[in-house]
């Protein structure tokens, strides 16, 4: 995208800038990933209507095409020698080659006939894989136009006042966090990694940033809520989840290991952090946003460049999604394992009188393999569970299936082990904010 200009490059910026980008590149961006339109019976943004629209043309060509990219993203750390960096990205690289395996025997129809149940190789391939392999790239063309014109610097300064005492990140940080709930968190996880690659985000924003704000999209809790029959509750729950939602990332961030991430900048980037806005906030945001736009090498050139990274990640999340996702759902269906991680939420559950506390406890353990399981888990159960576990599983974050892949497709530094912590500290919070609401509204 190219390198983007501070405050300090207020008194080099052209009189003369295109500004035309900023209003009319922006609200494109706008209007694809934030303006819900309906066509046919289906209401969601326009940019998932092309996904959708995509999948209904060329439905015989999807899963070759996503085979293509499992194969390149299996192939392509051993060429650009990232498989031996360290033993983190030897595990994944690992993990992408089982990916690969596990794509050409669903693509092509062998193997056990386990992996062909419904709820396991055809739902990782169709539910997960496909629309994820679409909507980054095709995502990432629209990014460039809402990223890269100016709207975030523009937004992060007027922000910032809240943004910074909640949640410790930058004021620009709210457009991820708005991006991730009507988007995806592959896409809110593209633009993480994009402005953290500028160095506009340190180690610890764009971790907090990914854990907190990269939530599964509207759209994916329109499925949750239709599962558990809570759409005559569609606005209360919609709502109710992202207040709590952005609660419990307000906490967590003052917790381990998130309050511990050193604020180191992205290895060979100018650092870029906000700084305080002395006098109108509403002429240095148009200062900040002039600014961006005059440094842009060109339309052609900076989609190319967004569309390349969103290939890239892609490359990077198929594969893993298959294996790291597929075991989840095995050690889920055929292990005891989430019964006993159970044990680790009952006491709360049942100290806050949630009817069927043991259940609860196990969907919420389960929702770390794949987010919407525990729904599955609870489907008969009174509408004060359900509740509680929808937006549980949407508040929680993290999950193996897709999630954890997507954030090894980014180059922020992690560790499972922490991921692992994160996510146990958000559920816990979470089911501390919920349980009490769902006792006052249900």
């Amino acid at each position: 995208m190219g390198p983007q200009p501070t405050p300090a490059d207020e008194a080099t910026t052209p009189a003369s800038v295109p500004m035309w980008k900023f209003f009319v590149l922006s609200a494109i961006g706008i209007f694809m990933f934030f303006v819900p339109i309906t066509l046919g019976e289906r209401s969601t943004i326009p940019l998932d209507h092309i996904v959708g629209a995509v999948r209904r043309a060329v439905p015989d060509l999807l899963p070759a095409y996503a085979l293509l990219l499992i194969a390149a993203g299996a192939i392509y750390p051993f060429v650009a020698g990232r498989w031996r960096r360290t033993t983190t990205e030897l595990v994944f690289t690992i993990a992408r080659v089982v990916g690969l395996v596990v794509g050409i025997m669903l693509v092509f129809g062998i193997g056990p006939a386990w992996l062909f149940e419904e709820g396991m190789g055809p739902f990782l391939l169709n539910s997960l894989v496909i629309p994820v392999g679409l909507l980054v790239p095709i995502g990432a063309v629209f990014l460039a136009l809402l990223v890269g014109y100016g709207l975030m610097e523009f937004v992060g300064v007027l922000v910032r006042p809240i943004m910074m005492p909640l949640f410790r990140t930058p004021g620009r940080s709210a457009i991820d966090a708005v991006a991730s709930f009507v988007g995806s968190y592959s896409l809110a996880l593209l633009i993480t990694n994009r402005v953290y690659l500028e160095g506009k985000y340190n180690q610890r924003e764009a971790m907090i940033i990914a854990t907190g704000f990269s939530t599964v999209s509207a759209t994916f809790m329109i499925v949750v809520a239709n599962a558990l029959d809570l759409m005559q509750h569609w606005s209360l729950y919609f709502w109710s989840t992202l207040v709590i939602t952005f609660l419990v990332t307000a906490v967590t961030v003052r917790l381990w290991p998130l309050s511990r991430e050193p604020e180191d900048y992205a290895p060979g980037t100018t650092p870029q952090p906000e700084e305080d806005v002395q006098g109108s906030k509403l002429a240095a945001a148009w200062q900040q946003a002039r600014a961006t736009v005059a440094a842009d090498p060109g339309v052609g050139r900076t989609i190319l460049t967004n569309l390349r990274d969103g290939v890239l990640m892609a490359m990077a999340v198929l594969p893993s999604i298959l294996s790291i996702g597929l075991l989840g759902l095995v050690l889920a269906t055929y292990t005891p394992l989430f019964d006993v991680m159970a044990y680790l939420f009952y006491p709360i559950t049942a100290l806050l009188a949630i009817p069927d506390p043991m259940l609860v406890a196990k969907a919420a353990a389960l929702g770390v393999s794949e987010m919407f399981l525990p729904a599955a888990l609870v489907v008969d159960s009174v509408v004060k569970v359900k509740y509680v576990v929808a937006v549980v599983c949407v508040s929680q974050i993290i999950f193996f299936s897709a999630m954890v892949p997507s954030i090894v497709g980014t180059q922020i530094p992690f560790s499972i082990p922490r991921l692992m912590a994160i996510w146990f500290a958000r559920v816990v919070v979470s089911l501390i904010i919920t349980i009490p609401v769902a006792h006052l509204l249900f």
